[in-house]
């Protein structure tokens, strides 16, 4: 062959970061050997696979052919080293999850995983939903767990178990006492929301998409746990995962606020590139995430550690 893996797999790191120092430091070589591989590649195919623009390389229609190819190529030839080396099939995983399912579900279902599969290691990648599809895109993530929409049009979207936002308040703010809010009561309200960008702000914004100019919105945070400790200490009304909110349902230390006239439905999803080879493990895995779940009608019904 006119290739080597290892050009490959430096050609995908540069691909992955656009930048070749950077991609050096993942596959630990110098720049200049960085470099001069990539140079080798395409010499020796007499083919250009980046634009480049000054220290920035961006795939040319080309090299967004090879990538996908490289990637699964550089997969299968992990899982032939693990199987020569006499271990198990199952190889590495990144995993990439939206920031409820990474902090209420992703950890504990990883970590029962492993227990199964003790030569599997997975890597855990914590984000909003925008910041997931983009790696997942990238090539980054073998698989992406997501509380939000997929319309990319190189990923795979595939519905894994519902899940139900709920509106919530400290014990001590007026609307816990009433036994559901007025759309008005919402819109005079207060509020702490997720940021935009996640998919717990998409499907909020979406079913209060008639009143959003009207909202009162306080603070936007990055994590649920800030958002329920705001409201719990009076800043304003919130809205997350009721999954997020099971536990501080039952101590009673959040309240929630029924409003049946908003549709916070979503689903939780496993998203993949169409084009990259699934291995072994990452089949294992989805397998398992879909036993785990297959009865259940909703996310919180979940058997999970107590959560604070």
């Amino acid at each position: 062959m006119r290739y080597t893996l290892r050009q490959l797999e430096i050609f995908v790191a540069i691909a992955r970061s656009g930048n070749v120092s950077r991609a050096a430091e993942w596959v630990s070589l110098s720049q200049s050997a960085a470099s001069t591989a990539l140079a080798e590649l395409e010499k020796q195919f007499d083919c250009q696979l980046f634009d480049r623009n000054g220290k920035v390389l961006k795939l040319n229609a080309l090299g967004k052919t090879l990538l996908p190819i490289a990637s699964g190529l550089l997969a299968q030839a992990s899982e032939l080293e693990q199987l020569l080396e006499g271990k198990s099939a199952l190889g590495d995983i990144n995993v990439g999850a939206t920031l409820t399912i990474g902090n209420y579900l992703a950890i504990m279902i990883i970590s029962e995983f492993m227990q199964h599969h003790v030569d599997c290691h997975i890597s855990l990648q914590v984000k909003n939903t925008n910041a997931i599809l983009q790696q997942v895109a990238g090539y980054e993530l073998d698989l992406g767990l997501i509380e939000g929409s997929c319309h990319h049009p190189d990923l795979i979207a595939e519905p894994w178990i519902d899940d139900d936002l709920a509106v919530f308040c400290a014990p001590s703010h007026p609307l816990a006492k009433s036994s559901s809010a007025t759309m008005e009561e919402l819109i005079a309200a207060t509020w702490i929301l997720r940021e935009q960008g996640s998919g717990t702000r998409e499907t909020f914004d979406q079913a209060m998409r008639h009143h959003l100019t009207g909202l009162n919105i306080r603070l936007e945070l990055e994590h649920t746990e800030a958002i329920k400790r705001a409201v719990e200490s009076g800043l304003g009304i919130g809205c997350i995962s009721r999954l997020a909110l099971r536990d501080a349902f039952r101590r009673g230390s959040l309240i929630e606020i029924k409003t049946p006239m908003l549709d916070l439905r979503r689903q939780f999803m496993f998203v993949w590139h169409k084009s990259r080879y699934r291995t072994p493990s990452v089949i294992a895995f989805l397998d398992y995430c879909r036993k785990l779940t297959v009865n259940l009608k909703r996310s919180d019904d979940i058997n999970l550690p107590n959560i604070a």
